[in-house]
């Protein structure tokens, strides 16, 4: 049940009834204090300004024509025309009933499913998988399970990097290695090290830096040999990645990969294409678009390079052909790209050039997801020690290692085998949620203490939260299945706690709508303290059977709420920690 578009659609009919446009909106929001009601509608001023009337005159038309009497307790207008709601307990109880009844928490499918393609992970396989790669794997991850379970049919595409002039010096590597008798796939099992050595003899061994531009051009022709060195390169490099994703617990796997490599047929056409419809201008012999649209204030405009002097193409080319593969072939209705903000004026201008070039419909929304720089304690993008690149493998297992410290610590009697299994989860949880928890446009500050600690907004916290509920409800000894009877909503901590629980379908389409799981973690935190607040008010265990049924059936709730909400971030959940 979403309350929140329930009430819009009734007050909006009001307002329309009282005579505001239809498209008015109603503009109601969970309510910042208790003194306000549950929600309030704020969209009665702006109107009231459009018609030239009294604001609060218009709010009272609009409370004489709104009928919310199954629902609402008293509605009482505020201010210069807030109209404030405050809902019925025993409405509270009959929807948590529903909940309770529900595999899906009362949350329905979609009316209308879209077809949403979702750009995202998109690592460079040239090398391994580092901690820059961590925010849009997490992020989009999580969006993408959300929308999932909403009933859209989502299309994961995780366009890594397989091609360009960096695979000529790796391959010329290979080939190197080769000669030598050395074994591949050992030289490759740390692909940092491969790189690195690499690198090493295209810029100190001239001979060795023409024989790697050879074979890009070799690769780019389609040559057999070297396509054959190049296909071994990548899947030793996907492997890698998928040994983390695996690790990192997201939902990507082989299948979903997409690589830059797979649009290099198409991309001689969509320049002819944009040549035919006059939209190219050649500059300095290279083939460019200008957008007046991207048109600074000296009239100067950054072209989109979309084939280089000498014929070579650009990543501007591609991300072209996959928006017109998107659209044609996999018919999205929408497209979101989890990419870093520096971004950010890349994709607005492959989104106008698509539009313009027809290779979107007008329908079809193109959103730029931007995300924020993990950041080390010095303010700069995070580093190991030593000063490199922090790989998200090593980083991965340290979270586990720190894990298992800390939850060894608090349980010296545990079995090894569960201790490595909550360290796994707590360790990996931890990473994730500290990403997942904080407003995707900003960058974070990467802290082993804050993210492995028991108190504040954390996975750590949120996971005992829910194995603290899942031992309330076994120590009852009670049959959950037949906890039937009616959920009583008097105090003012069930209350509360009704309400947050009731809250929870506006949280995860928040998080579809604007692609920030942040709603849905701080939703959680939310959850579990008001559960902690009414556990210690409200006693379950010790309370008259029918008190005690009720109130076990709000620990019920709460559980599964906080289960499915930490699976929809990618996140396992313990039954004791």
């Amino acid at each position: 049940m979403n309350i929140q578009t329930l009430l819009n659609q009734r007050i909006q009919a009001a307002m329309v009834a009282a005579g505001a446009p239809e498209t008015a909106p109603a503009l109601t929001r969970q309510s910042a204090k208790v003194q306000f009601g549950d929600y309030q509608a704020n969209g009665i001023m702006g109107v009231a300004k459009s018609l030239k009337m009294n604001p609060r005159e218009l709010a009272q038309k609009v409370v004489d024509g709104l009928d919310l009497s199954d629902i609402a307790e008293k509605v009482e207008i505020a201010g210069p025309g807030f109209i404030n709601i405050f809902l019925k307990n025993a409405w509270l109880g009959k929807e948590l009933m529903a909940l309770r009844q529900s595999e899906r928490l009362d949350v329905p499918s979609v009316a209308a499913p879209e077809t949403v393609v979702v750009d995202y992970s998109s690592p460079n396989l040239a090398k391994e998988m580092h901690v820059g790669h961590l925010r849009s794997t997490v992020i989009g991850d999580a969006v993408v399970r959300t929308l999932e379970f909403l009933g859209h049919r989502v299309v994961r595409q995780n366009h890594v990097g397989d091609w360009g002039t960096q695979f000529g010096m790796l391959l010329a590597y290979m080939e190197r290695l080769r000669s030598e008798s050395a074994e591949i796939s050992m030289a490759l099992s740390d692909l940092e090290t491969f790189y690195r050595a690499a690198k090493g003899c295209f810029d100190e061994d001239e001979a060795f830096a023409n024989r790697a531009r050879e074979l890009v051009v070799a690769l780019q022709s389609g040559d057999k040999d070297c396509l054959a060195l190049w296909d071994e390169f990548i899947d030793i490099s996907l492997t890698h990645c998928e040994e983390t994703y695996k690790m990192l617990g997201v939902s990507l796997e082989r299948q979903h990969v997409m690589p830059e490599s797979a649009y290099n047929d198409d991309l001689q056409n969509v320049v002819n294409e944009l040549q035919e419809q006059g939209l190219l201008k050649e500059d300095q012999g290279a083939q460019c678009v200008f957008l007046e649209e991207f048109a600074n204030k000296e009239g100067e405009i950054t072209p989109i390079i979309v084939q280089k002097t000498g014929g070579g193409f650009l990543y501007s080319t591609t991300d072209l052909a996959a928006v017109r593969f998107r659209q044609h072939t996999l018919e999205a209705s929408r497209v979101l790209y989890f990419v870093d903000a520096r971004q950010s004026l890349h994709f607005q201008q492959i989104f106008t050039l698509s539009r313009k070039a027809g290779f979107v419909k007008p329908e079809t929304q193109l959103e730029h997801m931007p995300f924020g720089t993990v950041m080390g304690s010095d303010g700069k993008p995070f580093k190991t020690r030593s000063g490199g690149v922090a790989k998200l493998s090593s980083l991965l297992e340290e979270a586990q290692e720190r894990a298992y410290q800390l939850v060894s610590s608090k349980n010296p009697d545990m079995s090894e085998e569960e201790l490595r299994n909550i360290s796994r989860v707590v360790g990996i949880a931890s990473v994730k949620y500290a990403d997942l928890s904080k407003n995707r446009t900003s960058d974070y500050v990467f802290n082993w203490d804050t993210m492995l600690s028991f108190e504040g907004n954390t996975a750590p916290y949120l996971l005992y939260a829910y194995s603290r509920v899942a031992s309330i409800v076994k120590r009852s000894e009670m049959d959950v299945a037949s906890l039937t009877g009616e959920i009583q909503v008097e105090a003012s901590q069930e209350r509360a706690l009704a309400m947050k629980l009731c809250q929870f379908e506006e949280a995860i389409q928040q998080v579809a709508n604007d692609g920030m799981p942040h709603f849905l973690c701080a939703y959680l935190y939310e959850l579990a303290g008001t559960f902690m607040t009414f556990y210690e008010a409200c006693p379950i265990l010790n309370a008259e059977e029918d008190v005690k049924n009720s109130r076990l059936q709000l620990a019920l709730n709460t559980a599964s709420t906080l289960q499915l909400g930490l699976s929809l971030l990618g996140i396992e959940t313990l039954e004791r920690m």
